[in-house]
């Protein structure tokens, strides 16, 4: 992922944050290089339900997340049903203000849309920034097998309900839950079949708690609404 030398400074990069099991896994790789110091976890947050948007999980998990692996979190703050204008608008006001700071790449867990990747490229070129993705081309089962392998705990926290049933959502990211998969759901839901919770892993500095909530069918999709439990002792 980079050309590393011993008396390299490292390169301070953004990590495009969700929350989730892809961003995880490309965390855990740019915090694996040397050659690179994670600044920010961005995260995009909806003002009016004060949720990680597409996701639906609550801010304060976010917070949690950002603060069990010692990263500072940088939150874009958009309104529901926000035009594609307003998100590039907020976001790139954002990552102008990283980029006078020296910050030029920014990290995304995309695997596989061509087109999302083009669509990031040209926002951040207009700014003088790139991407890095670390886990592009993996095959995307294997990706799954290693997300649980590894040990990390992740939960299902928005399906479409056009590819699962709501008996999906909330469900923990496990073996039983890949064999559970219909045969046209991508395992690590690339086409936005799911949407995911990371809460314990090798990176994480402590377990988040959560206690799992009512599932509930907002704007098409289905959302399992998880709360935080008591704090957790450090591992």
């Amino acid at each position: 992922m980079s050309d590393a030398t011993p008396d390299r400074v490292p390169e301070p990069v953004l990590m495009c944050w969700s929350g989730g099991k892809d961003s995880t896994m490309a965390l855990a790789a740019a915090l694996r290089d040397p050659a690179l110091r994670v600044e920010a976890l961005l995260t995009t947050i909806t003002d009016e339900y004060e949720r990680i948007s597409m996701h639906g999980v609550r801010r304060v998990l976010l917070l949690a997340q950002a603060a069990s692996l010692g990263l500072p979190l940088e939150e874009v703050r958009i309104t529901r049903n926000a035009s594609n204008d307003s998100y590039d608008r907020a976001m790139r006001a954002v990552l102008e203000r990283y980029r006078a700071k020296g910050v030029e790449r920014v990290i995304f867990g995309d695997l596989f849309l061509e087109d999302i990747r083009q669509y990031r490229e040209e926002r951040l070129a207009q700014i003088g920034m790139r991407g890095l993705y670390p886990l592009w081309g993996l095959d995307t089962r294997k990706l799954a097998y290693r997300v649980i392998d590894e040990g990390y705990r992740a939960v299902l926290t928005c399906v479409d309900p056009k590819h699962l049933g709501p008996e999906f959502c909330g469900r923990d990211f496990d073996w039983r839950l890949m064999a559970d998969f219909p045969a046209h759901v991508d395992p690590c839901g690339e086409r936005g079949e799911f949407h995911t919770f990371v809460h314990d892993g090798p990176i994480f500095k402590h377990p988040i708690e959560i206690v799992r909530g009512e599932v509930v069918n907002r704007d098409g999709f289905l959302f399992c609404d998880f709360r935080p439990a008591q704090s957790a002792p450090a591992k």
